[in-house]
């Protein structure tokens, strides 16, 4: 019977530049092990900055970060209407079936 594994969190401490020099074109080298008294946010640097924690947060690019990019600009979704969470939730769900509707019509009729 396998153990339930829990799930390991990859998040962001601090922004990163869109932009890359000639010093990012090195490959990283590997971080120095971590103090037994490290706090959460240098524990989560470092998960981060490994190389297999690159390679998981990379693929943000290609999961969830283009939807919103597509609800904002090409839908033109910027704010909310509507006040209040109940109303709020209900607009959202709107968006997001209308994304889903119109990613299903693109990808009937290619």
């Amino acid at each position: 019977m396998e153990q339930n594994q829990p799930t390991q969190v990859y998040a962001a401490i601090k922004r990163q530049p869109h932009h890359r020099t000639l010093a990012d074109l090195a490959p990283p080298s590997e971080p120095a092990p971590l103090p037994l008294t490290a706090t959460a946010s240098e524990r989560m640097h470092h998960r981060v900055s490994r190389p297999e924690g690159r390679a998981l947060y990379r693929l943000r690019k290609e999961t969830i970060e283009p939807v919103f990019g597509i609800i904002k600009e090409a839908m033109g979704f910027r704010r909310f209407s509507l006040r209040g969470l109940p109303k709020v939730s209900l607009e959202w769900n709107l968006v997001c079936l209308t994304y889903n509707l119109r990613r299903l019509f693109i990808l009937q009729n290619a």
